[in-house]
Protein backbone atom coordinates (compact mmCIF):
# COMPACT_ATOMS: atom_id res chain seq x y z
CA UNK A 1 0.00 0.00 0.00
CA UNK A 2 1.07 3.00 -0.75
CA UNK A 3 2.48 5.58 2.14
CA UNK A 4 0.26 8.01 3.85
CA UNK A 5 -0.51 10.19 6.58
CA UNK A 6 -1.97 7.14 8.61
CA UNK A 7 1.65 5.51 8.39
CA UNK A 8 2.99 8.58 10.48
CA UNK A 9 3.52 6.24 13.59
CA UNK A 10 4.12 2.78 12.22
CA UNK A 11 6.66 4.30 9.97
CA UNK A 12 8.16 5.87 12.94
CA UNK A 13 8.45 2.93 14.93
CA UNK A 14 10.29 0.63 12.17
CA UNK A 15 12.91 3.43 11.18
CA UNK A 16 13.73 3.37 14.37
CA UNK A 17 13.70 0.08 15.24
CA UNK A 18 15.96 -0.50 11.72
CA UNK A 19 18.11 3.05 12.83
CA UNK A 20 19.18 1.23 15.92
CA UNK A 21 20.80 -1.62 13.73
CA UNK A 22 23.26 0.82 12.38
CA UNK A 23 21.99 -1.61 8.67
CA UNK A 24 21.57 0.42 5.69
CA UNK A 25 18.13 1.21 5.07
CA UNK A 26 16.15 -0.51 1.87
CA UNK A 27 14.62 0.68 -0.30
CA UNK A 28 16.63 4.00 -0.06
CA UNK A 29 13.53 5.99 -0.63
CA UNK A 30 12.40 5.29 3.04
CA UNK A 31 15.28 6.76 4.22
CA UNK A 32 14.60 9.98 7.00
CA UNK A 33 15.88 12.94 5.47
CA UNK A 34 13.13 14.84 6.67
CA UNK A 35 12.64 15.85 9.99
CA UNK A 36 8.51 16.28 9.12
CA UNK A 37 6.92 13.04 8.13
CA UNK A 38 4.51 15.36 5.38
CA UNK A 39 7.33 16.56 3.54
CA UNK A 40 8.61 12.95 3.49
CA UNK A 41 5.27 12.09 1.65
CA UNK A 42 5.83 15.38 -0.35
CA UNK A 43 9.13 14.00 -1.16
CA UNK A 44 7.89 10.72 -2.54
CA UNK A 45 5.02 11.86 -4.46
CA UNK A 46 7.34 14.05 -6.42
CA UNK A 47 9.75 10.83 -7.30
CA UNK A 48 6.86 9.27 -8.82
CA UNK A 49 6.67 11.57 -12.25
CA UNK A 50 9.86 12.39 -14.30
CA UNK A 51 8.85 16.16 -14.44
CA UNK A 52 9.21 16.47 -10.70
CA UNK A 53 11.71 13.35 -9.84
CA UNK A 54 15.22 15.08 -9.50
CA UNK A 55 17.36 14.33 -12.74
CA UNK A 56 19.78 12.19 -11.49
CA UNK A 57 17.01 9.05 -9.98
CA UNK A 58 14.65 7.37 -11.92
CA UNK A 59 10.72 7.93 -11.16
CA UNK A 60 9.38 5.26 -8.70
CA UNK A 61 6.73 4.39 -7.12
CA UNK A 62 6.94 3.45 -2.90
CA UNK A 63 4.78 0.62 -1.26
CA UNK A 64 4.34 -0.11 2.47
CA UNK A 65 3.91 -4.13 3.48
CA UNK A 66 1.54 -3.52 6.69
CA UNK A 67 0.21 -6.16 8.45
CA UNK A 68 -3.64 -6.49 9.64
CA UNK A 69 -2.44 -4.77 12.85
CA UNK A 70 -1.63 -1.68 10.32
CA UNK A 71 1.81 -2.39 11.27
CA UNK A 72 4.47 -2.43 8.94
CA UNK A 73 6.67 -4.89 8.04
CA UNK A 74 8.86 -3.84 5.08
CA UNK A 75 8.88 -1.57 2.08
CA UNK A 76 9.78 -1.60 -1.71
CA UNK A 77 10.78 0.93 -4.71
CA UNK A 78 9.51 0.26 -8.21
CA UNK A 79 11.71 2.30 -10.30
CA UNK A 80 9.84 2.88 -13.35
CA UNK A 81 12.92 2.88 -15.72
CA UNK A 82 16.87 2.09 -15.60
CA UNK A 83 19.33 4.63 -15.68
CA UNK A 84 22.94 4.09 -16.56
CA UNK A 85 23.59 4.07 -12.47
CA UNK A 86 20.74 1.39 -11.92
CA UNK A 87 21.49 -0.92 -14.43
CA UNK A 88 24.80 -1.60 -13.22
CA UNK A 89 23.96 -1.49 -9.52
CA UNK A 90 20.59 -0.58 -8.58
CA UNK A 91 17.85 -2.94 -10.96
CA UNK A 92 14.43 -2.11 -11.10
CA UNK A 93 13.41 -2.90 -7.50
CA UNK A 94 14.60 -1.64 -4.25
CA UNK A 95 12.99 -3.64 -0.93
CA UNK A 96 13.42 -4.36 2.78
CA UNK A 97 12.25 -5.92 5.93
CA UNK A 98 12.52 -4.14 8.96
CA UNK A 99 14.94 -6.35 11.37
CA UNK A 100 12.67 -8.08 13.53
CA UNK A 101 10.40 -9.50 10.95
CA UNK A 102 13.02 -11.10 8.55
CA UNK A 103 13.36 -14.79 7.30
CA UNK A 104 9.31 -14.99 7.70
CA UNK A 105 8.36 -14.93 3.67
CA UNK A 106 7.98 -11.15 4.06
CA UNK A 107 9.97 -10.60 1.11
CA UNK A 108 9.11 -13.44 -1.04
CA UNK A 109 5.88 -12.07 -0.52
CA UNK A 110 6.33 -8.40 -1.34
CA UNK A 111 8.48 -9.11 -4.56
CA UNK A 112 5.75 -11.07 -5.94
CA UNK A 113 3.19 -8.08 -5.16
CA UNK A 114 5.70 -5.54 -6.66
CA UNK A 115 6.62 -7.73 -10.22
CA UNK A 116 2.91 -7.71 -10.69
CA UNK A 117 2.96 -4.08 -10.49
CA UNK A 118 6.03 -4.26 -12.45
CA UNK A 119 3.99 -6.27 -14.99
CA UNK A 120 0.99 -3.51 -15.04
CA UNK A 121 3.29 -0.90 -15.74
CA UNK A 122 4.77 -2.60 -18.84
CA UNK A 123 7.97 -3.71 -17.54
CA UNK A 124 8.43 -7.06 -18.46
CA UNK A 125 12.39 -7.55 -17.86
CA UNK A 126 13.04 -6.51 -14.07
CA UNK A 127 16.44 -5.87 -13.02
CA UNK A 128 17.10 -6.40 -8.90
CA UNK A 129 20.55 -6.50 -7.50
CA UNK A 130 21.41 -7.81 -3.77
CA UNK A 131 24.95 -7.90 -2.06
CA UNK A 132 26.35 -11.50 -2.59
CA UNK A 133 26.65 -11.76 1.26
CA UNK A 134 22.76 -10.78 1.37
CA UNK A 135 22.02 -14.65 1.25
CA UNK A 136 18.17 -14.18 2.14
CA UNK A 137 18.06 -11.35 -0.95
CA UNK A 138 19.30 -13.56 -3.23
CA UNK A 139 17.10 -16.17 -2.14
CA UNK A 140 13.96 -14.04 -2.31
CA UNK A 141 15.10 -12.99 -5.76
CA UNK A 142 15.65 -16.94 -6.66
CA UNK A 143 11.98 -17.47 -5.20
CA UNK A 144 10.40 -15.07 -7.69
CA UNK A 145 12.26 -16.52 -10.95
CA UNK A 146 15.47 -14.21 -10.52
CA UNK A 147 18.07 -15.36 -12.89
CA UNK A 148 21.64 -14.56 -12.11
CA UNK A 149 23.21 -12.53 -14.21
CA UNK A 150 26.65 -11.71 -13.29
CA UNK A 151 28.55 -10.55 -10.58
CA UNK A 152 30.56 -6.94 -10.48
CA UNK A 153 32.67 -5.61 -8.30
CA UNK A 154 32.07 -1.94 -6.71
CA UNK A 155 35.15 0.10 -6.15
CA UNK A 156 35.25 -0.61 -2.38
CA UNK A 157 35.57 -4.62 -3.36
CA UNK A 158 31.57 -5.22 -2.61
CA UNK A 159 30.24 -7.96 -4.47
CA UNK A 160 26.83 -7.36 -6.07
CA UNK A 161 25.00 -9.52 -8.29
CA UNK A 162 22.50 -8.94 -10.98
CA UNK A 163 19.55 -10.88 -11.02
CA UNK A 164 16.85 -10.64 -13.98
CA UNK A 165 13.30 -11.55 -14.03
CA UNK A 166 11.17 -12.15 -17.21
CA UNK A 167 7.29 -11.10 -16.83
CA UNK A 168 5.50 -13.78 -18.64
CA UNK A 169 2.70 -13.31 -20.97
CA UNK A 170 -0.38 -14.43 -19.46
Amino acid sequence: MSPSMEHKDAYIEMMIEWEETNEHIYPGAIRRREADYNDWLQTLESYRKRETCPSHFSPSDTFFLVNEDNRLLGAISIRHYLNEQLLRLGGHIGYGIRPTKRRKGYATAMLKLALEKCNDMGIKQILITCDKDNIGSAKTIIANDGVLENELVEDNGNIVQRYWIIMKNE
